[in-house]
């Protein structure tokens, strides 16, 4: 059916009556060369029942159009201030935001280095021999960015031991280490003299080990700075007797002797974080943010 349709239409406007006598004659148009039809012969015209007419193809940009729209989009960006720019500039090595992405990828960095390592520590029963570089990523961290990175990172590490040990050892870390850190890197930062820096950062830590007492006599029912006290009144009292001495030495005698082998302990470990962190920061190339005694930069 469609090939006698086909041929019907290819076939000259003169034959159609013979085939359709009845019909009224009809004369199609005939159409150029380039309309939608059917070219039968070169003799032939070519027929078409609807005769459509494509639009010509225009792109919706084009090359000059493009750049003319980019740069009204320049000279637009350009007439706004430079936001662009300066958003461009910022991403640079002394740039706002190039300097806060790197401040916070560094703190969570040394965090989760100093929260592995006490965890590990722990885990292993090690932490005796590891104790003293405890506080070091809080005081780099503060040296580097300020008091409150070394604050994030102090509070970033207790959030991770909480996770992976619990609140003991969370809250053992921030009394023996983590406020010790924080309060030698903020002192350090703060360009403070050695001897104000060390009693200070020794108080820090006796009040810290002494929190640590009452946390573990909370957690284990008992009292142990009682029991301290009472092993320090017994061994005072075999020494006194042991030099003749016929003397019972009181509560507060008891307490100022306990209290100053705590000071004179902390003391020294804190003199010992001192110069191990100094010389551990001179090694790394942070000298120009120290203060050190002449002594100590004539050793280094």
């Amino acid at each position: 059916m469609p090939l006698v349709n086909l041929r019907l239409l290819c076939l000259r406007p003169a034959s159609l009556p013979q085939l359709f006598p009845r019909s009224i004659p009809l004369s199609l148009p005939e159409l150029s060369s380039n309309s939608f039809g059917l070219n039968c012969s070169s003799s032939s015209s070519s027929l078409s029942l609807f005769a459509i007419s494509l639009p010509k193809f225009q792109p919706r940009v084009s090359i000059s159009g493009a750049g003319k729209h980019a740069h009204k989009k320049e000279e637009e960006e350009v007439g706004d201030g430079g936001g662009t720019l300066m958003a461009y500039e910022d991403l640079g090595a002394e740039g706002e935001v190039f300097r806060k992405t790197l401040r916070l990828v560094e703190c969570a960095m040394l965090a989760s280095v100093s929260g592995l390592a006490y965890f590990l520590s722990n885990s292993l029963a090690i932490e005796n021999y590891f104790g003293c570089f405890f506080s070091l990523p809080i005081v780099i961290s503060s040296i580097r960015w300020g008091l409150a990175a070394g604050r994030k990172t102090m509070v970033a590490t207790a959030m991770l031991l909480l996770t992976l040990s619990g609140p003991v050892k969370a809250s053992t870390y921030l009394l023996m280490h983590g406020v010790v850190g924080l309060a030698m890197g903020s002192l350090w930062r703060l360009r403070i003299n050695w001897g104000v820096s060390m009693v200070l950062c020794t108080i820090v830590r006796a009040i810290g080990a002494i929190g640590y007492i009452l946390l573990s006599s909370f957690l284990i029912r008992e009292n142990i700075l009682d029991l301290i006290t009472i092993n320090v009144h017994a061994s005072l009292t075999y020494i006194l007797m042991d030099m003749g001495v016929n003397m019972i030495p009181s509560i507060d005698t008891i307490y100022a002797i306990f209290g100053s082998l705590l000071l004179l302990n902390c003391g020294f470990f804190v003199f010992l974080l001192h110069i191990l962190y100094a010389v551990f920061l001179s090694k790394l190339g942070m000298r120009a943010s120290l203060t050190l005694p002449h002594w100590l930069e004539k050793a280094i």
